[in-house]
């Protein structure tokens, strides 16, 4: 009996043991984790935690040494992992793909409506031109509507005389000029054959009887190549009275249309736009005046020099080459290398050496006197940037499209530089940047320790 009784005191003296140090890891436990809200009880009392008799009371002395054996360590920020140079790149590249995506969309949607866009950019282009009249006439005290009439009627009867001087030029002349090259034709067999690349009578009439050849067998291709040129006849039409109508509203209504597109602009970025857009104007106003003036001295001094070299067409030569000096590089090359042709298979070599030498005197003089003169730094854009232009406009939109890009680039450089400049001063002034905070995971370096970044 006494065994079997101090057998029973050893058990509930381990079993207080065992039930003291769950006690304690409930306290670790407790203290790692924080302190827990008590749940109530149905009867709205606080519900506590039934204590034994000789149970240890649950204090939290040792709770903190408990709460650091067990913390796990802390996970660092992600973004604040990744290097510097990958979290710039990263956000940079998305941002480089939603502008290319951006320019492919307006590039699909400017190649569907390229008519529409061409025609306005001509407007664009003529409204440049005519307004200084319309602004004198104005100050004049010639009411606004008048003046506009005036000025539109005037800049497209000039238009529309030139045009008609071409064509009728070239019916006058038609019939000499083909008289002219079939002799032409002729002296160029002859200095073929005389000539030391050893040329035969037998393989110039195998070339002309292959290219008869190749006539004849594409007649179908010829005639729905002259069908499509109808097509794209009817198409210049349409244009043409799409700039004229644009041109006379922006030279009647161009301020109170500027004002609503401004409008349209967010209003923290308004002031900058609004400052942007005279200076813009501007450029382009000073590239179309530039370039109209040197195309007629170019046009004016070759023409003369064909004239006096009794190239045949020599006026209406010279007004292709006022025309073709509104395309930059390209225009030049063609509208020389025209003059050159005619003046070799009508003239001679001899003539077409010297019709060469003007053009290319007269050139040269273009470009190296009169469009840094005449154009000065109103317009200045790296040759590079023109040839780039010039190429990706006429891959856009054709010939349109190479008019339209040199100015545009002029236009879009002094749009940049004066945002930037704008930019610059306003941080100087304390106005602080332009735009929303920094935000995103380039935000960490950007922003102070004491401020936390902006969220998107």
């Amino acid at each position: 009996m006494a065994k079997r009784e101090s057998w029973l005191g050893r058990l509930g003296n381990r079993l207080t043991a065992m039930e003291a140090r769950l006690n304690e890891r409930r306290a670790e436990v407790e203290a790692e984790s924080g302190d827990l809200p008590e749940r109530p009880r149905p009867d709205g009392a606080a519900a506590k935690a039934p204590e034994r008799a000789g149970a240890p009371s649950q204090t939290h002395t040792a709770a903190p040494v408990a709460a650091e054996r067990y913390r796990r360590p802390e996970r660092p920020d992600p973004a604040s992992v990744v290097p510097w140079g990958m979290r710039v790149a990263a956000e940079a590249s998305w941002r480089l793909l939603l502008l290319a995506g951006m320019l492919w969309v307006l590039m699909k949607v400017i190649s569907e409506v390229r008519l529409v866009v061409l025609a306005f950019a001509a407007a664009m282009l003529v409204t440049a031109m005519l307004q200084p009249f319309v602004v004198r006439l104005r100050r004049l005290g010639m009411p606004r509507g008048l003046a506009t009439a005036v000025t539109a009627v005037l800049g497209f009867v000039v238009i529309g005389l030139v045009g008609w001087f071409v064509v009728w030029q070239v019916m006058e002349n038609l019939d000499d000029l083909s008289d002219r090259v079939r002799d032409g034709i002729n002296e160029l067999k002859l200095w073929a054959l005389d000539s030391p690349f050893h040329v035969t009578e037998k393989q110039i009439n195998d070339i002309a009887k292959n290219l008869s050849e190749t006539i004849g067998t594409n007649t179908e291709q010829i005639t729905s190549a002259g069908l499509q040129g109808v097509t794209v006849l009817v198409e210049i039409l349409t244009g043409m009275l799409l700039a004229m109508f644009s041109t006379l509203f922006l030279l009647y209504d161009g301020k109170r249309i500027w004002n609503w597109a401004l409008g349209l602009v967010p209003a923290a970025a308004r002031a900058g736009v609004a400052g942007a857009g005279p200076r813009a104007w501007r450029t382009l106003t000073a590239y179309v005046r530039g370039t109209v003036i040197v195309a007629l001295i170019d046009a004016i001094f070759i023409g003369l020099g064909l004239y006096f070299l009794d190239v045949p067409m020599a006026v209406p030569l010279a007004v292709f080459i006022f025309l073709f000096a509104f395309i930059p590089l390209v225009g030049a090359v063609i509208s020389g290398a025209l003059a050159v042709v005619v003046a070799l298979v009508t003239q001679g070599v001899f003539t077409a050496l010297m019709a060469l030498l003007v053009v290319l005197a007269v050139q040269q003089i273009e470009g190296h006197v009169l469009q840094p003169f005449i154009l000065g730094r109103a317009v200045r854009v790296h040759p590079l940037a023109v040839v780039l232009a010039v190429a990706a406009g006429g891959m856009i939109a054709g010939i349109g499209g190479a008019v339209v890009a040199v100015p545009l680039v002029a236009v879009t450089n002094t749009v940049v530089g004066y945002l930037r400049a704008y930019s610059r001063d306003q941080h100087h002034l304390g106005a602080g940047m332009v735009g929303p905070a920094p935000h995103g995971s380039t935000a960490l370096g950007v922003v102070p320790d004491d401020e936390e970044p902006a969220r998107p």
